[in-house]
């Protein structure tokens, strides 16, 4: 059911954020901007002239390929979810993000960049009621060919618990939990996006990451690592030195977390499912999740929500 018992939430006032494109490398900034009530988060392409605005809604979604990107009329905003995260750990409901280009800056490759500077700015309270998705049944959504399975039990409170595998040496089995999302910027927000070295010089071999560095996604060595190898990483990513830690990890990053991987999927479960439109309150468990299985769900819940505010009306 739908209820209605805290305010909406915005941002005090404009705060502006740059970085690199993941995909483009190119430099992008992006400003968040306080939204009027109901409006939800819209994304703005302010390099177009008009400018495009998408709503950051999972029916906008074309793909999820390495991240989640929402497009309208052939125009498209890549990497939403890290962002989209940090503003539901910071409590807002609405929000206005113009970015420069095609995509929102990687930043460290987590969400904590974006929680800093909206905490820096503030959050205010707005007039009206901020609509909630309470759960009364069991939801759940499952994909047979990657064993992917996301599902919401009914829960008094809001939680969410991930189980990832990634069958390897060096990352295999990883939990993590979320018991409340105000924990977010403290468990959550600093966890960042990692990849293993054979995806990574698939990618590079497609030109698909320009803006990438060993200092904005942990990288993890699951096969030995050869001079042309290591001569071709170098050139990538502008490093004279490049090496593999004891744990597995490209050259000279610290783990915040030791279930950092896990945590990290668990902020793109929060970021995703962002796209619902509204808040969500239930028990989220989420096995393998990734960017495709999390948007369908949260279309599926959009679907839910429609037919149950028709119900009710």
């Amino acid at each position: 059911m739908i209820i209605k018992n805290l305010p909406q939430k915005t941002i005090l006032k404009e705060t502006q954020l740059s970085g690199i494109g993941l995909h483009s490398g190119d430099q992008i900034n992006i400003a968040l901007k306080p939204a009027e009530e109901n409006q939800g988060f819209v994304f703005i392409r302010t390099d177009l002239n008009p400018n495009i605005s998408i709503p950051a809604l999972a029916n906008f979604v074309s793909k999820t390929d390495r991240g989640t990107t929402i497009s309208k009329e052939g125009v498209e905003i890549k990497t939403i979810e890290h962002i989209l995260a940090a503003l539901v750990g910071c409590g807002i409901n609405n929000c206005i993000i113009e970015t420069s280009g095609g995509e929102i800056p990687i930043m460290d490759g987590s969400s904590i960049k974006f929680v800093e500077a909206i905490q820096k700015t503030g959050v205010k309270e707005q007039n009206t009621l901020q609509e909630v998705f309470e759960v009364d049944e069991i939801i759940k959504i499952s994909d047979d060919i990657t064993g992917s399975e996301i599902m919401i039990i009914p829960d008094s409170d809001t939680s969410i618990s991930v189980m990832v595998d990634f069958e390897t040496e060096v990352l295999g089995t990883q939990n993590a939990i979320l018991k409340d999302i105000k924990d977010f910027n403290n468990e959550i927000a600093n966890c960042r996006t990692f990849s293993f070295l054979h995806e990574l010089e698939t990618l590079l071999d497609k030109n698909l990451i320009k803006g990438g560095d060993v200092n904005n996604a942990i990288i993890y060595v699951n096969k030995p690592l050869v001079k042309a190898n290591m001569d071709r990483l170098k050139k990538a990513f502008n490093k004279e030195d490049i090496a593999v830690k004891k744990n597995g990890i490209l050259n000279n990053l610290a783990l915040n977390h030791s279930n950092e991987a896990a945590r990290h999927k668990l902020l793109d479960v929060i970021g995703d499912l962002a796209l619902v439109g509204i808040p969500i309150k239930g028990k989220i468990i989420a096995n393998k999740p990734g960017h495709k299985i999390n948007t369908e769900f949260a279309k599926k819940l959009i679907s839910i929500i429609k037919n149950k505010k028709k119900s009710n009306a």
